[in-house]
This record gives C-alpha cells, sequence and structure tokens, in this order.
C-alpha cells in the first residue's frame, strides 16, 4: 500500500494570501527570516489578516538561511510560552522548515532532535496546532512537502527529517511574494525545482499519482525559469506554480542522491568562509547523477521519456540522456551556476579557483560520501552508490568530469 500526502487546503493566484482570514483559532504564532517579509509589508498583511479572523499574533523572526538546530529549539520554547493554535510560517524554505522542527518540540516537549531524525517515525501531531506555510521563494515546496532540513552547524551536516505528520495544513501559494526575490535567489531555487521534480520522476517510489506534476512541472521550469532569472514576471508566476507542483511529486515519490549529495557537502566546508547553497548544489550534481543513473536500464527509460516530454530530441535512449544533460548544463550556465565544486565561488558565481581547496576536499570525502550514502534520500534513488561509487561521483562533482561507470 502506497500513501498520497499534501495540505488539505492550498490557495495560490493573486491575493492568495487573504486567505489567512478564514482560519479558525485563537491564537497564531508567525515564523519569519532576515527581514524581506517585513520590508515588502507581507509580514503586516499577514498579521492583520489574522487579527481579522480573531487570533492574537506573535512573532518568532530571524530564521537564519539553512536553520540551525539551535534556532529550532529557541522557537519551540517561544512557542510553548505564548501556546498558539496555528504556526504560520512565512518566507523561503528556511522558516518554513525551521517552524515544522519547532512545531514537533512544541507537541512533544521531551522530543530531542535525533528523535525528529527518524524517518517517518514521528507520533501525530495536531494536538496543539495546525500548520500553515506561505513560501516567498520557488523552489523548495516546502509548503507541501513531508520534509524539513535542518542543519547541525557542530558536525558540518544537513539532517532532512521526514514524515507526512509534518504536511502542512494549508499552503498559500502568492506570486507576489516570489517578486521579492533577488535574481541569485531565482536561479538557485529554480534548479532545486527542476532537480526535485526530475528525481520525483525516477525515483523508485514514483507512481501514477506523482508522474503527471513531476512531468509538468519540469517542463515549467524549463520554459519558465531562465525567463524569471532575467526579470520576466508572468515566468515568475508560472515558477511558483511549478516548484509547488514538482513539491507535490517529491514529497510522495521521494527523492535521490542528488539531494543526498547536496544535504552533505552544503556546510562541510563552512570553516573556509562560505556554503555551498543547495539549490545550486543540485544544479551542479544533477547531470552527473543523471549519467550515473543511467547505467540503470529502468531509469535510463524514464530519463528517455522526460527527454521525450520536454521535445529535447534523439533517436535513442541514449541519445536523449545525453540531451536532458545538456539541457541542464545550458541552464546552469544562463543562471551563472558553475558546473563544479571546483569552480563555485564564494558567491555562487563560477570563478576559477572555488572556496574549497582541492586538497581539503579529499581529505573530507570519504566521511562526506559515507554520510550521503546514509542520507534519507539515497534509499529512493534509481541506484544503490557503494563507498567507491559515491566518492567517484563525487569527484566528478568537484572536478567536473564525465561520469562513466
Amino acid at each position: 500500500m502506497n500513501r498520497f500526502t499534501l495540505p488539505r487546503d492550498l490557495y495560490h493566484g493573486k491575493d492568495a494570501l487573504a486567505a489567512l482570514k478564514t482560519l479558525s483559532g485563537k491564537k497564531a504564532m508567525i515564523c519569519v527570516g532576515g527581514g524581506s517579509m517585513k520590508k515588502f509589508g507581507f509580514l503586516d498583511k499577514a498579521k492583520a489578516y489574522l487579527e481579522e479572523a480573531g487570533m492574537e499574533v506573535a512573532f518568532f523572526e530571524g530564521i537564519e538561511p539553512d536553520p540551525s538546530v539551535e534556532t529550532v529549539m529557541r522557537g519551540a520554547e517561544e512557542m510553548i510560552k505564548f501556546q498558539p493554535d496555528w504556526i504560520v510560517a512565512m518566507g523561503g524554505g528556511s522558516p518554513i522548515d525551521a517552524a515544522k522542527a519547532m512545531w514537533i518540540k512544541y507537541e512533544y516537549p521531551e522530543t530531542t532532535f535525533e528523535d525528529m531524525c527518524k524517518i517517518f517515525g514521528l507520533p501525530k501531531l495536531r494536538t496543539k496546532a495546525r500548520f500553515c506555510a506561505i513560501p516567498s521563494t520557488s523552489g523548495t515546496a516546502t509548503e507541501v512537502t513531508a520534509f524539513s532540513i535542518i542543519t547541525d552547524y557542530k558536525k558540518g551536516v544537513k539532517y532532512p527529517i521526514a514524515d507526512f505528520e509534518i504536511t502542512p495544513d494549508v499552503a498559500i501559494v502568492d506570486p507576489a511574494l516570489a517578486m521579492t526575490m533577488p535574481q541569485k535567489l531565482v536561479a538557485h531555487t529554480g534548479m532545486d525545482a527542476m532537480t526535485h521534480a526530475v528525481e520525483a520522476y525516477v525515483s523508485t517510489a514514483n507512481c501514477d499519482y506523482t508522474d503527471p506534476l513531476a512531468l509538468n512541472a519540469s517542463l515549467m521550469v524549463k520554459a519558465d525559469l531562465v525567463k524569471s532569472f532575467n526579470g520576466d514576471d508572468g515566468a515568475r508566476e508560472r515558477m511558483h506554480n511549478a516548484q509547488c507542483m514538482a513539491g507535490m511529486a517529491f514529497s510522495n515519490a521521494l527523492l535521490g542522491i542528488v539531494h543526498s549529495m547536496a544535504h552533505k557537502t552544503g556546510a562541510a566546508f563552512d570553516d573556509f568562509g562560505a556554503h555551498i547553497i543547495h539549490g545550486a548544489a543540485n544544479a551542479m550534481y544533477l547531470p552527473k547523477v543523471i549519467a550515473y543513473n543511467a547505467k540503470d536500464a529502468t531509469a535510463k527509460k524514464r530519463y528517455g521519456a522526460l527527454a521525450d516530454f520536454l521535445k529535447l530530441g534523439g533517436s535513442n535512449d541514449d541519445e536523449k540522456v545525453a540531451l536532458l544533460i545538456k539541457m541542464l548544463r545550458g541552464m546552469n550556465d544562463e543562471l551563472r551556476i558553475p558546473h563544479g565544486i571546483q569552480s563555485y565561488g564564494a558567491d555562487s558565481y563560477p570563478t576559477e579557483q572555488g572556496f574549497v581547496p582541492e586538497k581539503v576536499f579529499l581529505e573530507r570525502l570519504p566521511k562526506i560520501a559515507e554520510l550521503a550514502i546514509g542520507d534519507a534520500c539515497t534509499g529512493s534513488n534509481p541506484r544503490q552508490p557503494n563507498q567507491e561509487e559515491m566518492e567517484k561521483l563525487l569527484k566528478c562533482c568537484y572536478y567536473d568530469l564525465d561520469v562513466d561507470f
């Protein structure tokens, strides 16, 4: 028996934020990030709508990019003090992911972070609060997923929390919020969405319910991401919908080793003064993983079907896979995303010598590979890499080498 789970309600389109007026409760805590929601007036609007619904409103602000375990624990403490019956998370993937983890700790104060990370092992939520997610970026789709990514900076590792219990009750996908994204964020979140669609389509857990979402999302991202990057407002609005559909697909079909590798490399080199941004990591690694997975006959056939859906051409599956890889690398070029870690600059743009020194990468490679194999996303990948293969694959991602194994 399989399961397909989405939010109970999804409001989308112009002025969808006003759906907050329809929520029923006594207290709401709004969780936000670095200030853009306040700067552009959306935080005040959200507060006003919730107050119109008859709720007392409190804030938990300042959630950092790639939220930490410590932030989650502080937020949960504030929730325990305030006792909200609605948690409203607003902004990019980071505040929504953090708020999901806070929600668990709020409902079950004895829960440790280690308990949270037991895949599909959470107790029943909604004993104290329901959850509303409002994304301002077009990529993570955490507003419709059963996942949250939290970083343990002491270990330099990102941990996925995975359980249908943390799928939000309400998602509000209002394109006005996406208009606030800076250009670099458009690129990175957009390629995150493309990775979600592609990985969901070839995942071993794909099904008839997830395939249409994955296919249509990939088609929309191909058509609109570069246009959105270059300032087309219509494309920006369509990308907000595309990423949400990709999220619906991967939340139910799961992901693969592109994400496993991105999770385990993102914070692995923070002591060298920079972070490999999640969406950029996915963009760099996706072409390599496609080449690796395509050695599996079933995966190759599905990549071929995806290439056909995207009208890329090719007379056989080998040609179609090559054209899919070429398309993705071309998108990275147009979006100013490097092709390998070696050329990933501290500002995320391509550079002759990236911020991760070769010697340091090679020293840390075995541990990163081990952690990537153990990541929650690895189990649904079409091929199951061993330690040697994962190290070779990560080397290809560092040096931008062709994958021939």
